[in-house]
């Protein structure tokens, strides 16, 4: 489809299934590479990072575990700029090579809030890969290992990401217009 509506905004396609399979397929080489005897567990931000979880694991031939986390910053197409913890880790990740999963980092204060969290469980490292990122927007300083797509300071949906629980199931990423 080359444009979709939800809640009455009108979306165009911005990055095709094609092209997000390919640019996953490259992060998981890379971490296939530098964890292939470490067993990292990884750590999916959910919601929206669900289909780029589920996708990077199929790809991933490394022997590791998979945790969630539950956190919520976005109310409609902007973020709160405030980190709600919804569900929290169980899994204990001391000593542990952690990689965090994000669907996208904007103001990049959830996933400050998700590393800081992180830290206070004593981890070997941290690694984060993202699906999304928007450059212009960050209001943290943070050094993310995987970016998948650059993207300007547009709102999107599809491939996990939503309009008020709207368009997850989009196989294809759709931009505002």
């Amino acid at each position: 489809m080359k444009q979709v509506t939800i809640q009455n905004k009108t979306f165009g396609l911005f990055i095709s299934a094609q092209e997000i399979d390919e640019s996953i397929k490259v992060i998981a080489d890379r971490i296939n590479k530098r964890f292939q005897d470490s067993h990292p567990i990884f750590i999916s931000v959910l919601n929206g990072a669900f289909m780029f979880t589920s996708d990077l694991l199929k790809k991933v031939d490394i022997p590791c575990e998979l945790s969630f986390v539950k956190l919520a910053s976005y109310e409609g197409t902007t973020s709160s700029g405030a980190v709600k913890e919804l569900v929290g880790l169980k899994e204990d990740i001391t000593n542990r090579h952690v990689i965090i999963l994000e669907d996208i980092v904007d103001t990049g204060l959830t996933i400050s809030a998700v590393i800081a969290q992180l830290k206070t469980k004593n981890p070997a490292t941290i690694t984060i890969a993202t699906l999304l990122l928007k450059p212009d927007c960050l209001k943290e300083k943070i050094h993310i290992d995987h970016i998948a797509f650059s993207i300007p300071d547009k709102f999107v949906v599809g491939y996990g990401l939503d309009l008020d629980g709207y368009g997850r199931n989009l196989s294809d990423i759709y931009q505002l217009i």
